[in-house]
């Protein structure tokens, strides 16, 4: 899709800027096409249309993601330094580490419903089978412990818990119980290395000898810090242990509402194998419908306008991606469900030097429980005593996709 001719960047040296200093409050009741920035109450610029989402997530220079306190590797970094790092990211989630995956990944999505539907007919979709799913690929991924699975389970209760009480010394916490969880585990692998103990070959094993381009260091890279350990696992597994159950739990809905879909869906998932390319654009419409990854926050680097605004330097942004797939201009009518038409202007996974590196390993996790949950049953209804509820915002999705499951 071209750039919209009022989305242009303009240097600290260029002429002054013009149009209106401020867009209109995100309180407007309107479509992204009608508003396609918006501030929100403290003062932030919610980024809302499709191009100008499109513009804002690949012009690093002007709109950084240098936009957090904390150390985030590698989507707090820009420019070199984020290429360094990315590629890092990248060697580990390439598709030829990635899909041998799939057997796995199917393995634990089919345990995961046998259990459920042996103990239960109707069920809480979201936290009794997305969540679990999530935990145990990750972990089984990472090569870290069952053991963990209930820290873990109870972990992503807490994080959406404290990301709905908007209260920072909660996120603080959580994060911080997630960052003690990631140094155990390091910490084990070092003092088995430390005994001459073989370590397991796992991408957690494998970080702890990766390298890191860097310039100033001898030979040109370096290995990973400690911090940078922790980020990068904790980027790895924090926030897609929440973010794939939220999908699941999307995608468990949507197929509950839409009999005609679910029983098309089914048939194909009978045959898994033979219908990867359909199966995965099904998924990748329904997260548009219904994208339960929100925002990602920038800062603008210098002057610039947006969608006919000034932006002054250092403004923060964050790019709404749900806002921007469900854009009127590009997608007609939001929720239509066509996966055909609409798969080309998805950016559900993000675009730009940022674009999710993990898009391939969360897709096989989405579509693989959807598929297992669909094989099990013949039929998924939503369960009519109990109404399912929206996570708060800032989140998207379901906190609870309650449901009657036919075996």
């Amino acid at each position: 899709m071209t750039q919209s001719e009022d989305t242009h960047p303009l240097s600290e040296d260029a002429h002054p800027l013009t149009g209106p200093a401020t867009p209109p409050d995100a309180a407007v009741e309107s479509t992204p096409g009608e508003c396609p920035v918006v501030r929100l109450p403290d003062g932030t610029w919610a980024v809302r249309g499709h191009a100008d989402v499109r513009h804002v997530a690949q012009t690093p220079e002007i709109f950084s993601s240098a936009a957090r306190s904390h150390l985030h590797v590698p989507n707090g970094m820009d420019g070199a330094e984020h290429r360094r790092f990315r590629a890092v990211i990248d060697e580990h989630l390439d598709d030829s580490r990635i899909l041998p995956l799939a057997p796995m990944i199917t393995q634990v999505a089919e345990h995961a419903v046998a259990e459920l539907v042996a103990r239960t007919r109707a069920a809480d979709i979201l936290h009794e089978f997305g969540r679990l799913v999530a935990v145990r690929v990750q972990s089984r991924w990472l090569g870290w412990s069952a053991d963990l699975e209930d820290e873990l389970l109870g972990w992503i209760d807490d994080n959406f818990a404290a990301t709905r009480s908007g209260d920072p010394s909660r996120n603080a916490a959580v994060a911080e119980h997630f960052d003690r969880i990631v140094h155990g585990i390091l910490s084990e692998r070092r003092a088995r290395r430390a005994a001459g103990q073989a370590l397991p070959d796992d991408p957690t094993t494998a970080l702890l000898d990766q390298h890191v381009e860097d310039p100033e260091a001898p030979g040109g890279s370096r290995l990973l810090t400690h911090p940078e350990l922790v980020s990068t696992l904790r980027n790895w597994t924090a926030g897609d242990l929440g973010s794939i159950a939220s999908s699941i739990g999307v995608v468990v809905h949507h197929v509950a509402a839409d009999p005609q879909l679910q029983e098309h869906l089914r048939i194909l998932s009978h045959r898994e194998a033979d219908h990867l390319e359909e199966l995965d654009a099904a998924v990748d419409e329904m997260l548009r419908i219904d994208n339960p990854f929100p925002f990602n926050k920038r800062v603008t680097v210098r002057r610039t306008q947006l969608a006919g605004y000034s932006l002054p330097t250092q403004t923060p942004l964050v790019i709404n991606w749900t806002a921007a797939n469900r854009d009127e201009r590009v997608f007609g009518d939001p929720d239509a469900y066509r996966p055909a038409q609409n798969r080309a202007a998805n950016i559900v996974y993000g675009a730009g030097p940022h674009i999710c590196p993990g898009r391939v390993l969360s897709t096989l996790q989405i579509r693989g429980a959807l598929a297992a949950l669909l094989r099990a049953t013949t039929s998924i209804t939503l369960d009519p005593d109990r109404t399912p509820v929206r996570e708060a915002f800032p989140s998207r999705g379901f906190e609870t996709v309650p449901v009657l499951l036919q075996a």
